[in-house]
């Protein structure tokens, strides 16, 4: 059977750079699938004896996805490092160049859709490259993450841990909305099945909080999912990160009420931006796409809502958060409809663009915001 492309080489690079003590870096995007990778892949390198010098994720709200400018310059210190970009960077096409002259020597393991090109990096996992002969591709980042941490430790990775890494592949799988089929329906199956029994401090607190029911594995999951993606940024770790990497259970349930607490004021703010959405929409019937935006809708938000306007109206959803100069954006499309593909079109109109067919993002400056708007209605009709 044909192996996942690359996959042994970034083995064998990480392998390397452990056993010449090289400074390694863990860059993951700031959802569960980029959060549950990270730690995935810090204990397996762990577990062989290397350092990690530092884990960066970047602030949704200031530096939006992906490998950012400002995360460079914070990191910069560090080279050179090995730089391993999960969850992300498939279409970081200029922060990897910039990435390369600091010194970094970067490999992405991202599973976004490739764009019209690759970047730059020194390898590239993703099962929808060229030449992936791998059967299978609809896997979350943390499949991938797994898949390498059972080349990287063989026989190190006895049953207590591999289970510990399937309840975080589950709870990865589910937030991404990856299809539960093949592959991902095992990782579910035995990850959830883990769950109940887990010994992650961040994850068995869940079952000590009388407020959540426990009678739907699924629906459990869903609280743990929504807590960890209702977390922003602190020193450059995600809050969801630092819950699951709890020493302690105490520590893990200061962690998990802070961030239940937070994850029902998301819930209020969702309904009330969708609402908003909702009346402007009145006025708006005929539009084949919806796009809005404001200055005060938090880009955590944006996700949630677009979904939801997305399912309601059966149309694609662009919805953004305006800054000074750029706004950030969310997309959602229907089943049938490819949202990555109509920014494709519309690219020359953006600065940075990428993601699944039904569930994307992306980063434009003000001045572009009615020409893009234009564009994707001239795609769509």
């Amino acid at each position: 059977m044909p192996e996942i492309k690359n996959l042994k080489k970034v083995a064998q690079r990480i392998k390397k750079a452990i056993k010449n003590q090289e400074r390694i870096i863990l860059y993951g995007d700031a959802d569960l699938d980029g959060v549950s990778s990270v730690i995935i892949l810090k204990e397996t390198i762990k577990n062989l004896g290397g350092k990690i010098a530092a884990i960066y994720f970047p602030d949704r709200e200031k530096e939006g996805y992906g490998i950012n400018q400002s995360a460079l310059e914070f990191l910069k210190s560090k080279a050179p490092a090995l730089f391993l970009a999960l969850d992300c960077g498939i279409g970081n096409f200029k922060e990897i160049e910039l990435a390369r002259k600091l010194g970094f020597e970067v490999i992405v393991i991202d599973h976004h859709k490739v764009l019209k090109k690759l970047p730059q990096a020194s390898i590239i996992i993703n099962p929808h490259q060229k030449g992936d002969k791998y059967p299978f591709k609809d896997f979350a980042t943390a499949g991938l993450i797994f898949r390498l941490a059972e080349l990287l430790l063989k026989k190190k990775l006895k049953d207590p841990l591999r289970r510990n890494f399937l309840e975080l592949v589950a709870l990865a799988t589910i937030a991404d909305m990856m299809p539960q089929v093949g592959e991902n329906l095992e990782f579910l199956e035995e990850g959830l099945a883990s769950l109940q029994n887990t010994y992650r401090p961040g994850l068995k607190v869940f079952w000590q909080i009388n407020s959540i029911a426990k009678n739907n594995i699924r629906q459990f999951a869903q609280k743990i999912i929504s807590a960890c993606h209702a977390g922003g940024s602190k020193n450059h770790l995600n809050e969801g990160y630092l819950l699951l990497t709890s020493a302690s259970i105490e520590e893990a349930r200061l962690s998990a009420r802070n961030l239940l607490e937070k994850a029902y004021l998301r819930h209020l703010k969702i309904r009330e931006v969708t609402e908003e959405i909702e009346e402007r929409l009145l006025a708006k019937a005929k539009e084949p796409i919806v796009f809005e935006g404001k200055k005060s809708w938090e880009i955590l938000v944006l996700g949630p809502v677009a979904s939801r306007i997305c399912h309601d109206y059966k149309k694609p959803v662009f919805l953004y958060s305006q800054r000074k100069k750029e706004s950030q954006g969310a997309v959602r499309a229907p089943s049938e409809i490819d949202g990555v593909k109509a920014m494709m079109h519309c690219s020359k109109f953006l600065e940075a663009f990428g993601g699944h067919p039904q569930a994307a993002g992306f980063r434009i400056k003000n001045e572009n915001l009615e020409k893009f708007k234009k564009c994707l209605i001239e795609y769509f009709k």
